[in-house]
């Protein structure tokens, strides 16, 4: 049994998941595997994000701030920063980060969004993410080859269309699959309890 979480590591609604989804991690059974995937929300660009499209990410920010409970957005990034809708970046980012030790996915997918939401820095830059890579330690170097490369772009590819094949179309997205069935696990943001009795029902013999 695999349970596949889907994200991006610039998806506002994922920053909000992050607590919730660590107890809902500590709540599983140990024969439950658990996988990350990329899915990859906005390809590379280097127009800036309309004024339109600003305001509808700002407004979604207070949407989640008024959902969950103690999730907060910086917003001198509208000021500080020029918006890109450019995810892919930072989704090589994690990949990048991931090849230096598995759990750099994770660190690196939490860096970006401190960075992001909390420090008003912009991770479509290939820039802030080096700093990102440096902060967490890991090998520059290597981390800017990987992070430039084909192969990385590839990865990214791959796991985008792997999360596509899931059925996994927004994100945040859980997929439990048991043998060659696939089961979505709606997103409690709030609450991991009722993701868990889910899980624990799909997952009893039948």
């Amino acid at each position: 049994m695999i349970l596949t979480y889907v994200h991006d590591p610039m998806c506002s609604w994922c920053y909000g998941f992050r607590e919730t989804l660590g107890q809902l991690i500590e709540g599983l059974p140990d024969n439950i595997e658990i996988r990350r995937l990329l899915g990859g929300l906005a390809a590379d660009s280097d127009e800036a994000m309309p004024e339109a499209m600003q305001r509808q990410i700002r407004s979604n920010w207070q949407r989640i701030e008024q959902s969950i409970p103690g999730v907060t957005f910086n917003y001198d990034f509208w000021t500080r920063c020029q918006p890109r809708r450019s995810t892919y970046p930072s989704c090589r980012a994690v990949i990048a980060a991931r090849e230096q030790g598995q759990t750099f996915d994770e660190r690196m997918t939490h860096a970006i969004q401190r960075a992001y939401y909390q420090q008003a820095r912009n991770p479509s830059d290939v820039s802030t993410l080096i700093e990102l890579a440096d902060e967490l330690s890991l090998d520059t170097d290597a981390f800017t080859r990987s992070i430039m490369s084909e192969q990385t772009q590839q990865i990214l590819l791959d796991e985008i269309q792997q999360s596509r094949e899931l059925g996994a179309e927004s994100f945040p997205a859980l997929k439990l699959q048991i043998d060659d069935a696939v089961w979505p696990i709606a997103i409690n943001y709030n609450d991991s309890n009722e993701m868990l009795e889910l899980i624990d029902m799909l997952s009893q013999p039948s």
